[in-house]
């Protein structure tokens, strides 16, 4: 068998030459033209742009050795860019009124005796792009394709050779030729020929790549014939005139021998594919059709070709000989099979890893700013005046799209198509604002969320309940004592009853109570609202919703059983009215382009989905419908101006304008008559939906009385409300809950002020009682005779003095706005004859009684604006240790924007701000 690969041996490829030109001032007669048509201050502003083109002129004209090939690249593409510039503003010709005296000489890149010179701007951009698909060219071979590395730069410098020749073919060659003489070089087959063989380069290098890395013998196949079709696409044009006569020999010949070597080379790899698979009559005619095609090419190939790409080609002939002679025995000795002839044969697989690079953005010189600010004034006002007709001809396009959307959308509307449709396939889908509305409350539990909502209120008011009874046997505790030692002492024992002093926090308790007792029958009437519209909350429950809704069904019997025909034809109709809602891709190159104040998508992004899809029937038409239309709305809502600076960005045509020496209402004309197949396209579009629309009509009729369709409407109105009401019902407890559960929430924070207050006075009456007894035995022991006679004058300090003090301290420094009692001296002392509580007691501030929670807003209770709840609960204190509820967490309030008033101050209750259920 042969070796792996004969052409890893040619490293043998071609690059191009630069052409060259003859020095040139720019600057003198473009400066003059600035000064005679506008004027002398805007030449002297232009003073600059001038000089740097001057200087980018100067810069090519020193040819290839003067840079590196990459500053040589950026060179070529920047000069580029600005004779766009010129082009734009600078007329070119030999016109007197042009800018007549700047004359450009270009030599034949190929030929460097013949030269071509235009009064024409496009010859210099022809050559200067002809120039950078050199420079490209000449980089790929200066690359070391011994390595990979190498070998895939230099891939990407033929593919960037390719591009310029590409975009020289397709934007400058046809310009540069019209009307003048052109050098060969720069001619249409000439840049076309060397486009596909520097992409012939480029997929070789590729193929030395796959041979690398040992890749199999079918990718090799398809890769190396790929190359040889390139260098075929390369030779056609070689071949025959002008080109035969114009290029080197050598050239022709490297390129015909290079075909002739990548397809034999693919016939030998596919014929060890056949070997293997033991097709060695396939094989044997592949491998004679390799080699005639190399022994040809070495007959008819002119001379001038490489010895090294002549040493590959014998290598290669060698290799396939030696495996055409061993299969030939095997098939005389062993298959006996009949070798097909070459005409025979299919084409062997091809499969390109390379293409042109895209040099439009490359080379875009639309944000190139020199020269921006010269525009001439007959320019402008032309373009102005092309602007008004290309607003007039966008203004009756778009009246005519949108009166034919909105017919079509409100007939569609009111035969309930599509809706109707996908309800029979049983894709249909709830309104929108209803469906968001469902979601909404199964998002949030649904109906099953309100039982554990309503175990919340329930666990909330036994904890309210329990710190009251909390209370109560504190303060009940404290009367027992004090009735104790008021039993055992008598008249000694001279401190108020604890009745006197509690009289004012008990009655607050009693509201208290009674407002729980208020709640809890709130409670019960949620609750019981909850089991009674149980039955229309679970359609809430259902998930989809849609399954909650009637089917529209197929009648149970049927005469002709034709309702799949109507249905089909119904859908096909429909979805044709889709289509007219497509347009080709010029049609929406122009009406769909992007836009800073739109939505919209691009051309490609449209057009490639839109007229490959297919359309196989349910959510598929309706989606596709609904993009057209947003697209189609997008483009509507623009205002004339928005609208007509979106076919201006299309169509420029300013350059024309300022190189035109004809009529420009012509060239109006001629550039206007672009848009007559548009308006042709949509004027038939309209018209075919208006037929579609009608036959639509009489299939929608034909169905409606086949399947009962205004039965089924009803039903699915009457869903709808059953929907809502479950909605609206659910809220009304939802809120009631809400409104509960803050009650409760507000109500222990009052409760647990009223449990602080109870604390300090229990403490405090605890610390009296302690002074009080000592006092009275030392009385009844007889050891202090002198104070008995002075009991009416007698003082001393407290033993919770401290204490008390501590307490005032502290609560000063967490309470800005704590304020000590008036009636309360500040250091507590002992006067048997006028106690500390035969005062007004702390709790003796007369306030309303507080009403239930039923009661009007002017009695309700307003909240505290100095009270502040501690930082560590968002309500003041937790519900109860170790419990969050869903509906607790409210933000924090600031620290210090409402302190806690001092116990003595008595809050009123309920908060003012209660309402819903809680106040039915």
């Amino acid at each position: 068998m042969a070796s792996a690969s004969s052409t890893t041996l040619t490293n043998v490829m071609l690059a191009i030459l630069e052409k060259k030109t003859n020095s040139l001032d720019l600057y003198r007669p473009l400066r003059n033209f600035i000064a005679t048509n506008y004027s002398e201050r805007e030449a002297q502003n232009l003073e600059d742009d001038l000089e740097t083109l001057k200087q980018l002129r100067s810069d090519v004209e020193r040819g290839a050795g003067a840079d590196s090939l990459s500053a040589r690249r950026d060179l070529l593409q920047n000069y580029y860019k600005a004779l766009c510039a010129v082009e734009y503003r600078f007329p070119i010709s030999p016109d007197k009124d042009h800018a007549n005296t700047v004359s450009f000489t270009w030599f034949d890149a190929f030929k460097n005796r013949q030269k071509a010179s235009q009064q024409n701007v496009h010859l210099e951009k022809a050559a200067v792009l002809f120039n950078l698909g050199a420079v490209h060219s000449q980089m790929g071979l200066s690359f070391d394709r011994s390595a990979v590395e190498g070998r895939r730069q230099a891939s990407h410098s033929f593919i960037a050779a390719a591009g310029a020749f590409a975009f020289l073919r397709d934007n400058v060659a046809m310009k540069a030729s019209v009307g003048s003489s052109i050098t060969q070089d720069i001619s249409v087959e000439c840049v076309g020929m060397l486009e596909r063989l520097m992409l012939a380069q480029a997929q070789e290098c590729v193929y030395e790549n796959t041979i690398a890395k040992g890749s199999s013998a079918g990718v090799c196949v398809k890769i190396s014939r790929q190359a040889g079709l390139f260098y075929e696409e390369a030779f056609a044009p070689l071949a025959v005139a002008p080109l035969n006569q114009h290029l080197d020999k050598g050239w022709i010949a490297h390129v015909q021998l290079k075909a002739a070597l990548f397809y034999a080379e693919a016939c030998y790899r596919y014929s060890l594919e056949l070997h293997d698979k033991e097709e060695i009559a396939e094989e044997i005619a592949r491998l004679k059709s390799g080699v005639n095609a190399l022994s040809e090419a070495k007959k008819t190939a002119p001379r001038g070709a490489s010895q090294q790409l002549l040493d590959a080609i014998n290598k290669l002939e060698i290799s396939m000989n030696h495996n055409l002679e061993r299969a030939m025995k095997e098939n005389d000795r062993v298959y006996l099979m009949r070798v097909p002839p070459a005409s025979s044969l299919s084409p062997l697989p091809a499969f390109a890893m390379v293409k042109p690079m895209p040099m439009g953005e490359v080379l875009d010189a639309s944000r190139e700013r020199m020269f921006a600010s010269l525009v001439p004034d007959s320019s402008a006002k032309a373009l102005s005046r092309y602007t008004e007709m290309l607003d007039d001809i966008t203004r009756t396009q778009a009246e005519k799209l949108q009166q034919g959307s909105e017919l079509a959308r409100v007939r569609l509307k009111e035969m309930d198509l599509p809706d109707s449709i996908l309800a029979l396939e049983g894709n249909f889908t709830l309104p929108t604002a209803l469906k968001e509305e469902v979601e909404a409350v199964q998002i949030c539990g649904g109906p099953a969320g309100l039982e554990a909502e309503l175990q919340q209120l329930k666990d909330l008011r036994r904890v309210n309940h329990e710190m009251l009874v909390q209370i109560e046997e504190q303060l009940q505790k404290e009367e027992t004592e004090d009735s104790q030692f008021r039993n055992q002492f008598g008249s000694r024992w001279t401190r108020p009853q604890s009745s006197t002093l509690t009289k004012n926090l008990q009655d607050r308790l009693n509201r208290f109570t009674a407002n729980l007792k208020q709640a809890a029958e709130s409670d019960a009437r949620i609750e019981r609202s909850i089991r009674e519209n149980a039955a229309l909350l679970s359609i809430l429950d259902c998930r989809p919703i849609e399954s909650a809704l009637p089917t529209l069904a197929r009648p149970i019997m049927s005469l002709d059983a034709n309702e799949d025909a109507v249905v089909g034809a119904l859908k096909q109709n429909l979805n044709e009215r889709w289509e007219f809602c497509c347009f080709s891709k010029t049609t929406l190159e122009v009406l769909y382009q992007e836009s800073s104040n739109c939505l919209c998508v691009s051309a490609e992004e449209i057009g490639d989905s839109w007229f490959s899809q297919s359309k196989p029937g349910g959510h598929a038409e309706r989606d596709e419908e609904e993009d057209v239309v947003v697209v189609l709305e997008a483009f509507l809502e623009l205002d004339d101006v928005e609208a007509s600076f979106l076919f201006l960005d299309l169509d420029d045509i300013l350059p024309k304008l300022m190189t035109s020496t004809g009529s420009q209402e012509d060239l109006f004309r001629k550039e206007l008559s672009k848009y007559d197949s548009i308006c042709q396209e949509i004027a038939e579009n309209l018209d075919s939906q208006e037929h579609l629309l009608a036959e639509i009509q009489a299939q929608n009729d034909e169905f409606a009385a086949i399947f009962n369709l205004e039965d089924y409407k009803a039903s699915r109105e009457n869903g709808y409300r059953q929907i809502e009401a479950a909605i609206a019902k659910f809220r009304e407890i939802k809120d009631n809950i809400n409104e509960g559960l803050k009650f409760y929430v507000t109500l222990q924070d009052a409760i647990s002020i009223v449990k602080q207050q109870c604390s300090d006075f229990v403490l405090t009456r605890n610390i009296q009682c302690r002074e009080m007894l000592e006092h009275v035995q030392k009385q009844m022991s007889g050891l202090s005779l002198q104070d008995g006679k002075n009991t009416a004058s007698y003082s001393f300090p407290s033993a919770g003095q401290p204490h008390q003090t501590q307490r005032i301290n502290s609560q000063q420094q967490h309470d800005p706005g704590y304020m000590p009692n008036s009636s309360q001296p500040p250091v507590s002392t002992y006067q048997p004859t006028m106690p500390v509580y035969s005062q007004t007691p702390p709790y003796s501030r007369q306030q309303q009684s507080t009403p239930p929670y039923h009661a009007p807003v002017s009695s309700s209770y307003q909240p505290p604006q100095q009270q502040q709840p501690p930082a560590s609960h968002e309500y003041g204190q937790p519900a109860y240790p170790g419990w969050r509820g869903q509906y607790y967490n409210a933000p924090p309030q600031q620290a210090g924007s409402m302190p806690r008033p001092p116990y003595t101050i008595t809050p009123p209750y309920p908060p003012s701000n209660q309402s819903g259920y809680y106040r039915q």
